[in-house]
């Protein structure tokens, strides 16, 4: 499997993912799993800009990203698939797609979210989506840089 690493971040590529996250697990590839992301042409562009060179960068629905995973499409590169909520990852392990270990980093505050850390938020949405990834043998962790000590994110959510 060439999945090196899966981060749920609402910023997607930003200073954290692309100079730290990138360079720690040598990444060739960076996958954004999205539907809505995958339909923006501006965010995609913003996303094309905030990949550093000499990775390549993938922005695809949950059902395209499964599918092009589960042909093998990526089995000669280093794969960090990167996410904005956790469902948007429960749907790609219902589609077939095995990941051993979730890093939940920034999810962002908003209006309906409540805070799990500093900077984590969640919706009740969110919860159940974490409680199914769990539920599939999946490590969930927080580490928001390779520096941080990770920590069992379930742990944090059970609070």
């Amino acid at each position: 499997m060439s999945i090196i690493g899966v981060r749920i971040d609402g910023r997607l590529i930003h200073g954290q993912v692309a100079n730290l996250w990138t360079t720690k697990l040598n990444i060739s590839r960076i996958m954004v799993v999205d539907d809505e992301v995958a339909e923006n042409a501006i965010e995609k562009s913003g996303l094309k800009l905030a990949t550093p060179s000499g990775v390549k960068l993938s922005v695809l629905p949950v059902e395209k990203a499964a599918a092009n995973i589960l042909a093998g499409k990526y089995d000669s590169q280093r794969l960090l698939i990167v996410a904005r909520r956790p469902d948007r990852l429960l749907r790609l392990v219902q589609a077939g797609v095995k990941l051993e270990e979730i890093n939940v980093g920034n999810m962002s505050q908003t209006p309906e979210t409540r805070s799990i850390t500093k900077s984590i938020n969640v919706v009740d949405a969110d919860v159940e989506a974490f409680k199914e990834l769990k539920a599939q043998g999946i490590r969930l962790v927080s580490q928001m840089v390779p520096s941080d000590r990770a920590d069992d994110f379930m742990n944090l959510l059970n609070k």
